[in-house]
């Protein structure tokens, strides 16, 4: 097995932001079409507020609802999968600094991973 170079690490890295920002742009385009398709003809009213659908409060009920050709439940799904790309270039990274063997590379890495997860979980992020 031939050993992987940084340049083979940095590609791969490229190809994953540029493979993550081009489906998740597909998935909101196409969550568009058919928002569009089935909500282009109504008229909003801005004076009641209505808060979020309840398909889109869970992860179970956003894929089924995702499934069944919501426009609003696919469009949220490629925000959530365009969220995502970022982090897994972290994870690509962590794993290249582990197979270079630059641990304090790897601490960092982890540690930002971490920073990332407990703002997800705590709901603070940003």
């Amino acid at each position: 097995m031939s050993k992987f170079k940084d340049t083979d690490i940095q590609s791969l890295i490229g190809q994953v932001l540029r493979g993550g920002m081009i489906v998740s742009m597909s998935i909101v385009f196409l969550g568009g079409i058919f928002f569009m398709y089935r909500h282009g003809h109504s008229i909003p009213d801005y004076r009641k507020f209505k808060g979020i659908p309840p398909f889109l409060q869970s992860p179970g009920s956003l894929v089924n609802a995702a499934l069944n050709f919501k426009g609003q439940a696919i469009i949220q799904l490629g925000i959530i999968l365009l969220i995502a790309t970022p982090i897994l270039r972290v994870i690509f990274s962590t794993i290249g600094f582990v197979l270079e063997k630059d641990y304090l590379y790897v601490g960092i890495s982890i540690v930002v991973l971490l920073i990332i997860f407990a703002s997800m979980m705590s709901g603070h992020a940003g």
